[in-house]
């Protein structure tokens, strides 16, 4: 329980450091959100200076509060759920957007990521299991070949070859637009479709990190006495391999897999780039380049929630999984 207490306390803490990070960060770079408003509006006409300096009260730059009286705001608004208005969509609460996309990122990068998991390290098991037999001898040079494609260019492969070329597959958005949105058949049947290349990349790109670490890792628990043991006894080889050796081996993955769950929420810019697919990657893109404060903190402040989250089931995950850290957690 003092354990427990104790990871909370540092959870907390780092959620502090990274609101407070998000806070000043982007306050420290050049120009301001009126600025490259301004820029846009100066495309259709002249502006005057009594409409820059509304349109800087609106978006709360330049103002005489002083920085630490702004934080100060920002962390009460912070406590009350209260994230701001978009500059580039002005006036559009910011909670209403990462409403809209983060449910698209989730459900693409979540199932990607889960199915990349399961599938390498299946494969890592049963490579390590028949080490030297022509699956591991094919899948570990093809997978690192993978592996060393720039992610960006495999994206932009599969989606010429199978959108472009082949036309199996649409390659742009998220869904048919001549949909309405709702829980029909229609409407999920075409969110499916339409994210089968994206999860496709996500899939090719990070499988090959979870097969060969687990591939190693399996390699030597299997060296370890209580494998030994398991075989000594006679115990099914499937048994041997999932309930003693593996359940081991796949304890370093078990961290990058709860760091992958928690940048999923802004780890998928260059896909839903590509691939034109809505999501909360695409978000945070136009939240730089219009140097949209409350949009940016909000993003950033998700994706340090999922990264921590993640991490802290990581640490439950440990506590199921290694009966020694729960005798060390105990002592």
């Amino acid at each position: 329980m003092r354990h427990l207490f104790r990871r909370i306390l540092f959870y907390i803490l780092a959620i502090w450091i990274s609101v407070t990070l998000n806070f000043f960060i982007p306050r420290l770079a050049p120009g301001n959100p009126a600025e490259a408003m301004l820029t846009r509006l100066e495309r259709r006409g002249p502006i005057s200076p009594a409409t820059q300096k509304a349109l800087e009260a609106a978006f709360g730059v330049n103002t005489t509060d002083s920085l630490w009286l702004q934080y100060g705001k920002y962390l009460n608004n912070l406590l009350h759920g209260n994230f701001g208005i978009s500059y580039i969509e002005y006036p559009t609460p910011v909670i209403t957007i990462i409403g809209q996309n983060i449910v698209w990122t989730l459900i693409l990068g979540a199932v990607a990521v889960i199915i990349s998991f399961a599938l390498g390290c299946l494969l890592g098991v049963i490579m390590a299991w028949k080490r030297g037999s022509f699956v591991d001898t094919f899948l570990a040079p093809a997978m690192t070949f993978l592996s060393a494609i720039p992610y960006f260019w495999l994206a932009l492969i599969i989606l010429y070859v199978f959108g472009f070329t082949l036309n199996w597959f649409p390659f742009s958005d998220g869904y048919d637009t001549s949909l309405d949105v709702g829980w029909n058949s229609a409407f999920i049947f075409s969110a499916v479709y339409h994210a089968i290349l994206p999860a496709l990349t996500i899939v090719l790109s990070s499988i090959a990190g979870w097969l060969l670490v687990m591939r190693n890792t399996m390699i030597t628990t299997l060296s370890e006495d209580y494998v030994l043991m398991a075989n000594a006894k006679g115990l099914t080889k499937g048994r041997v391999m999932f309930f003693y050796a593996a359940r081991n081996a796949i304890l370093p993955n078990i961290t990058g897999f709860a760091l992958a769950l928690g940048t999923i929420v802004g780890g998928q810019l260059l896909t839903e780039i590509v691939f034109s697919y809505p999501g909360i990657g695409f978000s945070l893109l136009q939240a730089v380049q219009g140097q949209d404060y409350p949009l940016l903190q909000a993003i950033f402040l998700f994706i340090a929630l999922a990264v921590l989250g993640a991490n802290f089931l990581a640490d439950l995950a440990f506590v199921a999984l290694d009966p020694r850290v729960r005798q060390e957690r105990s002592a």
